[in-house]
């Protein structure tokens, strides 16, 4: 099932549809619980963190995968970014050129994470993380990946969205879950709750029980007095399209209409006409978020046009405890140590 289509029912209380589905999503989830018990297929010789989620469907895991870039950087370290691309037309193993690569050809998240650190596509995460030790980077960040099995990872940090938490809690098709959650958590190093909802609550007791860390940081507008009493239409193809709706609406401005795309989505001439056509109807601004506005700026005129007559919520992750940062890089250090003593 595509990201984009990800049914209603999988957010709420387990209703009939869930249990229709369950004994499909028992044998998905036992497939998807043997991949994962898998031993990693390779490693590398500089230490691996992956920023997962449980979930299929977005949680916060590019903005907490450029915050740790940032943080490594500041510490002198040079980390490297290793994404599977989702949505793009390359299928090899390819190093991001922001200046040759389209949202069609590497998808929407790499771009964003090429603007802060050297970034590679690679749906074989092994190769793709020795491209990376081979342009000189120390640290390799996975922007997703948890349930792969390709590639040693000396630190898993997997993100929970605190208003989706982890759905009505069964796996693939009849919920969100990519493998069952008791065997995600032993695979986990911690957990990361953006957000104070309570939907993470079931997972967070979990983890708890699990032993495992659980971190906090929130998503906080940058440019917030922007938008403050101004009138706008919004628009966004994300995972969850409300999240941004609120964040935009906290700022202070009106939003006369919101419009909700599927995640990842490719706007057609026919939609970037409709938007354009009610800004220029309305006189109204048009506000969309950072990873729409990286596909629009792509190969196509139309899509161009929109993008030059959009503005862009800018979002940055912070995290409740600044030491976080440091403690979850300075484990990896640590693990990826004792692995290669162990190698």
């Amino acid at each position: 099932m595509a990201l984009d289509e990800a049914p209603p029912f999988w957010w709420g209380k387990a209703n009939w549809q869930a249990w229709a589905l369950s004994p499909l999503a028992y044998l998905y989830g036992k497939g998807a619980a043997k991949r994962m018990a898998q031993a990693p297929a390779g490693q590398v010789d500089v230490p691996v963190i992956c920023v997962g989620n449980f979930i299929a469907g977005g949680a916060g895991k590019t903005p907490t995968a450029i915050q740790l870039a940032k943080f490594a950087i500041k510490a002198g370290l040079r980390p490297g970014f290793l994404s599977r691309g989702y949505g793009g037309g390359i299928t090899t193993t390819t190093q991001v050129d922001l200046a040759k690569h389209n949202a069609y050809d590497v998808g929407d998240e790499p771009l964003l994470l090429a603007e802060i650190a050297p970034t590679v596509i690679s749906a074989d995460r092994l190769a793709g993380a020795n491209l990376l030790t081979r342009l000189d980077c120390n640290l390799v960040i996975m922007d997703d990946g948890f349930q792969n099995p390709q590639l040693h990872k000396d630190y898993s940090l997997v993100v929970i969205d605190s208003e989706r938490g982890i759905g009505n809690g069964f796996p693939m098709p009849a919920g969100p879950l990519r493998a069952p959650l008791t065997g995600q958590l032993l695979k986990a190093d911690a957990i990361l709750v953006i957000g104070d909802a309570p939907g993470s609550d079931k997972a967070v007791r979990l983890a708890a029980r699990a032993a495992k860390p659980v971190f906090h940081a929130k998503l906080r507008t940058i440019n917030k007095a922007e938008w403050r009493g101004q009138r706008v239409i919004a628009f966004a193809g994300i995972a969850n399209p409300q999240k941004f709706f609120t964040s935009l609406a906290e700022t202070g401005a009106e939003i006369v209409e919101a419009i909700p795309f599927g995640d990842h989505h490719f706007y057609s001439k026919e939609e970037t006409r409709e938007l354009l056509g009610k800004a220029k109807l309305r006189h109204m601004p048009l506000v969309t978020t950072s990873k729409d506005m990286v596909r629009l700026k792509s190969i196509h005129k139309h899509q161009i046009e929109l993008a030059e007559k959009s503005h862009v919520l800018n979002v940055e992750l912070v995290f409740e405890d600044p030491a976080t940062l440091q403690r979850i890089i300075r484990d990896a250090i640590k693990n990826s140590k004792i692995r290669m003593v162990k190698k």
